[in-house]
């Protein structure tokens, strides 16, 4: 009896009991997962749950020996077995809630796309029935133009990415005032909400490099908060927050 007590406890090299045995182990492991978790993040019914389990005192101890020999409560190892479980599934849990609420926030309608415009007419008919919550975005162009083809194929991306904002192109002379809008000018980008211009960019090539692309135009409207923050990055800000936790 005694040579079995000495196999299931060895010394380390500062003299402190070490157990060996199956269920030494077990409660080794036991005390590192206690030590080893951040105790602010255990509600203190669990760090107790915890405690109990890796702390027998002595072995002489009649309560310590009863905790030291009990079998592992269902709640001791659902804790220990689906903590990152169910973490995980509290992540999952709280992005679906971040997409539903922002979903719920966006309300109004979504375009996705640039409208091409035919007429003068069909131009101020957007511009006075649509929405007064929406950002419309015009970008008036002439083919052959620089400056007209590369902004339109931002505009394009932007669109997609920003679908709340309503973007559209009409030709400088389908507007109805082709001598307002000589190639001199162009590409335009006029900016509307509520019926009321609110920005007016002409030769708005000359704000970027001689080839530009969808982030330097993005980054421009920015400038002036024009655009609204994109789904995604409401999502990582979210996720951010959570690795922060």
């Amino acid at each position: 009896m005694e040579g079995a007590k000495r196999q299931s406890l060895e010394e380390d090299s500062e003299g402190q009991a070490t157990h060996t045995g199956p269920k030494g182990v077990i409660n080794d492991w036991r005390k590192f997962k206690l030590e080893s978790e951040d105790s602010n993040s255990f509600p203190p019914s669990k760090k107790e749950i915890l405690r109990q389990m890796s702390s027998p005192q002595s072995r002489d101890d009649k309560d310590s020996k009863e905790r030291f020999s009990r079998k592992m409560s269902v709640q001791e190892y659902e804790l220990i077995h689906r903590e990152k479980e169910d973490e995980n599934c509290l992540r999952k849990y709280r992005r679906q809630c971040m997409q539903d609420m922002h979903q719920k926030l966006s309300f109004g309608p979504r375009y996705g796309f640039v409208y091409e415009l035919e007429s003068g007419e069909q131009f101020l008919e957007t511009i006075e029935k649509e929405q007064k919550i929406i950002t419309i975005i015009v970008h008036i162009y002439e083919d052959g133009i620089k400056g007209c083809d590369a902004l339109n194929s931002s505009l394009i991306c932007l669109a997609a990415e920003y679908p709340t904002v309503k973007f559209c192109k009409i030709k400088a002379s389908n507007t109805g005032a082709g001598d307002r809008f000589s190639s001199d000018v162009l590409p335009t980008l006029l900016v509307y909400k509520g019926g009321e211009l609110i920005s007016n960019f002409i030769s708005v090539a000359e704000q970027f490099a001689e080839e530009f692309f969808t982030g330097d135009v993005e980054s421009f409207l920015n400038e002036y908060g024009l655009l609204p923050e994109t789904e995604m990055h409401v999502l990582e800000q979210s996720n951010t927050e959570e690795d922060m936790e």
